[in-house]
Parts: structure tokens; sequence; C-alpha cells
């Protein structure tokens, strides 16, 4: 995470009473979530090899609270159930894998060469939670690193985002991965239908300067409300 979670939390007052990981690789945010008093937590993570270590790091925190609830799920999300292909990469440690093709990703990173494709399984967020009796009130915040893949999976997530306060995305401006969602996209699909505001960006610095980086939106409410 580009951005600093307590600093994050403290300066936008938010309440996280829950998260829904999407894209969780080897769950890396998962103690400092804990350590700020989030109790519940689903993990999405389609990478086998990931997957394996994401099931490691939560036996890890799991092991120091027995309070916790942490369930971890081997899926892609997306729009729909499909058989998707998954463009890998090891020199990152997986974490710029993606079922989209990278495109400028491989000028900007040259050292980082997608070398292998892998079937993953691709369900959608509203199946799972309805399939699941999945108790949103346990869930108001959707941490997404699916690297330009957003859009797919907020749109199969139609109903479950009317119950979701936060969201802390990985953001592009710049073609990093054919056909990506943008930030632009994300801030009319996400404000026009469910009044979202992005109320943090943090774009990277360096090689590739603002052509990716992270955001958080927080959900207001309507006007006639």
């Amino acid at each position: 995470m580009l951005l600093n979670i307590n600093e994050m939390v403290s300066k936008n007052n938010l309440k996280i009473n829950g998260v829904i990981h999407i894209g969780a690789h080897h769950g890396q945010e998962l103690e400092r979530f804990i350590n700020l008093g989030v109790k519940n937590f689903i993990f999405f993570e389609a990478l086998p090899k990931n997957y394996e270590k994401l099931l490691e790091t939560i036996d890890n925190c799991k092991s120091a609270s027995d309070d916790i609830s942490i369930v971890a799920e081997n899926y892609a999300l997306g729009h729909r159930d499909a058989e998707k292909t998954m463009y890998v990469e090891t020199v990152n440690q997986g974490m710029s894998c993606s079922l989209l093709k990278p495109k400028m990703h491989l000028e900007l990173y040259p050292n980082i060469t997608f070398d292998s494709e892998v079937k993953v399984n691709q369900t959608f967020l509203d199946k799972y939670v309805s399939e699941n009796n999945i108790d949103m009130e346990k869930y108001n915040f959707i941490n997404i690193d699916v690297q330009g893949y957003e859009l797919e999976v907020f749109k199969g997530a139609a109903s479950t985002l009317i119950d979701i306060d936060y969201i802390y995305t990985e953001v592009n401006t710049a073609e990093i991965y054919e056909d990506c969602t943008k930030m632009e996209d994300l801030d009319e699909f996400l404000g026009d239908i469910y009044n979202y505001k992005r109320v943090e960006t943090r774009l990277v610095g360096g090689k590739g300067a603002g052509t990716w980086g992270d955001a958080l939106y927080i959900k207001e409410e309507f006007p006639n409300e």
C-alpha cells in the first residue's frame, strides 16, 4: 500500500469493521489491519503460489488472536463466472501478475518479465456473497489490487458495493496493461452510481512517474438523503 494505513484511517476518520481484500497476494496488510482492531476478513487470491503464501500469513496472524474471522478463497473476481488466463511473473514476487496483458509495464519495468501463463477460476463478488450468506454488516472496506481489472470486478459487485463505505484501490493513469481501467473510469463508475468520492491519491515517482498509484474512495450520502 502506497498510503500509510494508520495515517489514512486517522485523517479520514475511517470506521472499518471488516475488509474484503481482492488480489490479496501474500496478505501483507493483514497484520496492520488487525492492529487497527479489524476483526473480519475475506481474501481473494487467484494465483496458486501466492495463495499458498497467503495461507501461511493467515495462520501466523490467527495464532496470535482467537477472535479474528478470516476466510481465504483461491479465485479471481470479475463480472461473471469464467476460466481466465493470468499472465505470470516471478521477479516481482508475483505482485504484477494480471488477467490483462502487460503493455506499458514492459517498457517501464523491463526487468519484470511475464514468462508464463496459468488458468485460474473467476467468479463474481455478488454471487459469492449471496451463495455464502455473507453478513455484509461485518464488512465495509474493500482493498483491491488487480492490475487494471478493477472495473470488471466492480461490475460483478453491484449489490455488494451498496454496503461498502470505503474502497482502497490501485489506480492507473496510463495503459500499464492492455485496456486497463483508468482512474477517471473509476471516478465515473463509483461516483455516478454509488456516490463515492476519491479523497486521497498517491501516484508513484521515479521511472513511470504518475502512471499508476493508489487511491482511497469514501462513499458520501446522496444529496436527497
